[in-house]
């Protein structure tokens, strides 16, 4: 089989190539003795979360302690700023009104 590659670098496997291996979205690419290998890589979403976990030192008792936390009545979802604080009153609700400065004589 030949494939050509483009002056972009993209290269287009031939159909007959990808069913022999199966449809994948990524391959991992390594060169070997002057040879570019490209083996399917089939990502799972499990497995970047997996890794994200891991990567941040998260265990199974973490995540179950979150889970619980969220689910507690204390744990409430809270605004980043009170609301209480936001001025209301005129027809546009307490917002600031934008006023086109006077035109200058010509």
């Amino acid at each position: 089989m030949l494939a050509k590659i483009t002056s972009k670098n993209q290269l287009t496997l031939p159909k007959a190539a990808v069913q022999a291996v199966g449809a994948a979205e990524y391959f991992d690419v390594a060169v070997r003795e002057g040879q570019i290998v490209l083996t399917p890589v089939r990502i799972q979403r499990g497995d970047a979360v997996r890794a994200k976990l891991a990567a941040l030192d998260l265990t199974e008792a973490d995540v179950a302690d979150a889970v619980r936390w969220a689910r507690s009545r204390g744990a409430a979802p809270r605004a980043a700023e009170p609301v209480a604080e936001y001025k209301t009153g005129g027809a546009r609700g307490g917002k600031p009104v934008a006023r086109k400065k006077p035109a200058r004589g010509r």
